[in-house]
């Protein structure tokens, strides 16, 4: 589903894994600010214009950045997990030092992976973000948590193998929903001759 389109509910679950980064923060930041909370899932799969070797040499010129009064606690703070850079270049366009600012902030969760419970909700996209509609073929482009392991990120394994296992389990389910359909439109299909006569009675009485 669309999310821009979306009517304003509770909240919106949305599945970052093939958006280009900076369209679909401009989008959620948008969202955040209308009011509606947002969860984003699967944020190492957030594509980023430019080849990898470019976006490193950017992202070491910014670890360079530092507080030369007391850099160990005064900032600024480098993360190197995929959520939390999506989440400052999200913040970037979001006033917050201001308390419309913090106040959307606060609607806002970002993940790696697809934890629970939103591994069963639905997901929306973002059309206007997604790179295969967005980017030339022929432009480069990287994927954030493969510039976030060569920064640092740890984890990229454990949510690999999480992920497998999660779709998996997905596939399971889709395959029994799939079958459970199957037999029920039998079951309909041998009662048909039996249901004829009521069926017939019923539409005499405009049902």
């Amino acid at each position: 589903a669309n999310m821009v389109e979306a009517p304003f509910e509770k909240s919106v679950v949305v599945d970052a894994k093939g958006h280009l980064m900076g369209r679909l923060a401009s989008v959620i930041a948008k969202k955040l600010l209308e009011g509606q909370k947002v969860v984003v899932v699967r944020c190492e799969g957030i594509n980023v214009t430019g080849s990898l070797i470019r976006n490193k040499y950017k992202w070491l010129q910014f670890l360079n950045k530092k507080n030369r009064s007391n850099p160990t606690r005064s900032g600024p703070w480098h993360y190197r997990s995929p959520s939390k850079m999506f989440a400052r270049v999200l913040r970037g366009m979001i006033p917050h030092k201001t308390a419309r600012g913090e106040a959307a902030l606060e609607r806002l969760k970002v993940f790696e992976g697809c934890p629970q419970p939103y591994d069963k909700q639905k997901k929306m996209i973002c059309p206007d973000a997604l790179r295969v509609i967005r980017l030339r073929p022929d432009r480069d482009y990287c994927v954030l948590g493969d510039l976030a392991v060569d920064m640092g990120w740890k984890y990229s394994e454990v949510v690999k193998s999480l992920e497998a296992k999660r779709s998996a389990k997905g596939s399971a389910y889709h395959a029994r929903k799939v079958q459970l359909g199957k037999a029920k439109a039998k079951k309909i299909e041998a009662k048909a001759a039996a249901l004829a006569p009521i069926k017939k009675q019923l539409a005499e009485y405009g049902c």
